[in-house]
């Protein structure tokens, strides 16, 4: 007996949702974004491209939040796709005993809500006070204690090292599933041919791990560019704007009122991810056939 498809009306709950809450707020967006819309009239005009002039202009500080965003993306999708990498090497083809035990304490990180993370790691990285600081001082070396979210050359590391260590747990789950999906024929024919482990890992595992690659890579990116709750409980932004982020300051011109500005700061962040995401997959499908 046939089986029957489902009827299609099943999916018009889930359509709806998706429509309402997803699709014509960000069609809304993408229109409010070419306007002068405020808090501050009840009237809203088309101003064309000039939030988007206003916004790439070089005295008004947001080119400098765009680069913060790029920093940290970049910083973080390297930092953790390598020790991500690593560990996940090690607890497959390295370590044996206990692997599972030190599978689930990597991972732990990413099961917590990074408000909570970013409010214990508040008080961890305080300069006077924080754990951080006092243990270099407890052992001898108090000339390392920093300032590490006061000092603008510390902060966005800071940051950086706060979103690492919660992420890298997470990208090392998947890392290790793709590393377990290559078949062990092709390790058995490297090791005939009396190939090292470094080549193993170039000429196998490395290829056949480009998709997974792809798709951290892309995961990363994603969440990357659109980081706010580590950046606005750890520093909100500061000290000054050395680590406002794209999406700290679209949550600053909503709390100004600026909904205009905020919309177009949105909108060109979703476009550079557009980009930067096809870019990407793109990229490693190429070392993928390659």
């Amino acid at each position: 007996m046939k089986s029957k498809p489902y009827p299609f009306y099943l999916i018009i709950p889930a359509l709806a949702l998706y429509l309402i809450f997803s699709v014509i707020p960000s069609v809304m967006g993408f229109f409010y974004s070419f306007t002068d819309w405020n808090s501050f009239s009840s009237e809203i005009n088309f101003v064309g491209l000039a939030n988007v002039r206003l916004i790439f202009s070089a005295n008004r500080g947001y080119l400098a939040v765009i680069q913060h965003t790029v920093v940290f993306t970049i910083a973080t999708i390297i930092i953790k796709t390598v020790i991500s990498l690593g560990l996940a090497l090690l607890l497959t083809r390295g370590i044996r005993r206990f692997a599972n035990f030190h599978r689930v304490i990597i991972y732990l990180p990413a099961v917590l809500p990074m408000l909570v993370i970013s409010l214990v790691f508040k008080s961890i990285l305080n300069p006077a006070t924080g754990l951080l600081n006092t243990s270099l001082r407890a052992i001898g070396l108090g000339a390392l204690a920093q300032g590490w979210l006061i000092d603008p050359r510390w902060a966005m590391p800071s940051i950086i090292g706060v979103d690492v260590w919660r992420g890298v747990g997470y990208l090392m789950v998947i890392l290790i599933a793709g590393i377990q999906a290559i078949p062990k024929d092709y390790y058995e024919a490297a090791a005939i041919d009396g190939a090292s482990g470094f080549a193993v890992f170039r000429y196998i595992m490395l290829p056949m791990l480009m998709p997974v690659l792809a798709v951290t890579t892309v995961l990363n990116l994603l969440y990357a560019l659109k980081v706010f709750d580590v950046v606005f409980v750890l520093t909100n932004g500061g000290p000054g704007r050395a680590t406002d982020t794209v999406y700290t300051a679209i949550f600053d011109e909503f709390s100004k009122g600026r909904y205009g500005v905020a919309t177009a700061l949105s909108t060109i962040l979703f476009l550079i991810m557009i980009m930067l995401g096809y870019f990407v997959i793109r990229s490693m499908h190429r070392e993928e056939i390659g």
